[in-house]
């Protein structure tokens, strides 16, 4: 074996090794010896929040053991490939490198992404997460902007098998969304995806310019951690002012005939929050206080960092600032402007084709919060 190949080996086996050390395997099989018992018992079903809750973590934490244990399989068989080179001759050598070194290389891809994984340590990151997606400056085209981010986020949770819930959406006139507000239900989802919090901008010939001119339009995208019973977010009625209406839009039946649509005014703070989504006006108004109680945890959460951060000097970059461009012309290119990472294929990226940029965007967290 080459010594730069047989150095390589030997840096993703410490990478692997630490990923490990992080993660604890002993103490994830006990959890889920323990989830599984759970998951056995006939009465879990009783409530069902707590087991879509446990039977939900056992398959996150089933998922992350196997993913864990193939690295290290896949790991050990390398050098086994690389001894079946030397066992070659000819172009048949020539062959099996290149299958040996693309090997090599997609494994440390997937090492690499689960070494970002560990990185998320942050208070509410294990949580799953509430996203906000609202349409800015640019007209028509912001609100079809809007829609085309939701596309794109429900479609990175379909390729990772995450189930998503919607809570609102609310239409545009004339195309597009005016806001949505969605659920993401899977472990880590919030750490996950919390980078992906800031305004996105978009670049194209406007569809809805029949004079075909460029058009920039802007998105804002809000990412909550969604609330648990533990977190002692009390809401006063008194402080709630409930509006019902007619659902907008897009529905099925019965849908649009019903005062069933909700809106929620928690006059302290001036947090309004809509759910539009449900048939009826009793599951409206618990999605709407779900998403409620979410934007004053995050509201607190907020609070709690800002004083810290006045306690150290902090010129880091704000969330609220322009944090990535999609450029589909003149030229093709999507950039996220805190981590520079860049792709040439806006069609993958808005296809859901994300995780260079998470990975990165958390990485990048991690520097900055150091």
């Amino acid at each position: 074996m080459q010594p730069e190949v047989s150095a390589d080996l030997e840096s993703l086996d410490a990478t692997l090794t630490t990923v490990e050390k992080v993660m604890d395997l002993d103490e994830l099989r006990r959890r889920i010896d323990e989830l599984e018992m759970q998951a056995s018992d006939p009465d879990l079903w009783n409530d069902q929040d707590h087991a879509q809750q446990v039977t939900s973590e056992l398959s996150h934490a089933q998922s992350e053991l196997r993913r864990v244990t193939a690295l290290r399989s896949r790991l050990d068989d390398l050098p086994v490939l690389y001894e079946l080179v030397e066992a070659e001759e000819g172009d048949a050598a020539v062959s099996a490198a290149a299958d040996a070194d693309a090997e090599r290389e997609e494994l440390r891809r997937d090492i690499e992404a689960m070494e970002v994984k560990t990185m998320l340590a942050g208070e509410y990151d294990q949580r799953e997460a509430l996203v906000n997606i609202r349409s800015g400056a640019g007209g028509v085209d912001a609100a079809d902007w809007a829609q085309m981010l939701m596309r794109m986020y429900v479609r990175w949770a379909e390729h990772h098998d995450h189930k998503v819930e919607i809570y609102d959406t609310s239409y545009a006139e004339e195309a597009g969304l005016k806001s949505a507000t969605f659920a993401v239900k899977a472990p880590y989802m919030y750490g996950t995806l919390s980078v992906e919090q800031g305004t996105h901008r978009l670049v194209r010939i406007s569809p809805f310019d029949n004079q075909g001119r460029r058009q920039t339009s802007f998105a804002e995208v809000e990412v909550l951690p969604v609330v648990e019973t533990t977190d002692h977010i009390d809401i006063d009625e008194n402080d709630l002012k409930v509006d019902v209406y007619r659902s907008s839009g897009p529905g099925g039946q019965s849908v649009n005939t019903t005062d069933s649509a909700v809106r929620l005014t928690h006059v302290p703070t001036g947090i309004v929050v809509t759910c539009q989504n449900e048939k009826s006006q009793l599951q409206n108004k618990v999605s709407a206080m779900r998403v409620l109680q979410a934007k004053l945890l995050e509201r607190k959460r907020i609070e709690e960092r800002a004083q810290m951060d006045a306690l150290k000097s902090d010129t880091g970059a704000s969330w609220g600032n322009q944090m990535r461009s999609y450029v589909l012309h003149p030229y093709q290119m999507v950039k996220d402007l805190r981590t520079n990472v860049e792709s040439n294929n806006p069609s993958a990226v808005l296809d859901g084709d994300l995780d260079q940029f998470i990975e990165a965007g958390i990485r990048w967290r991690m520097d900055e919060d150091q």
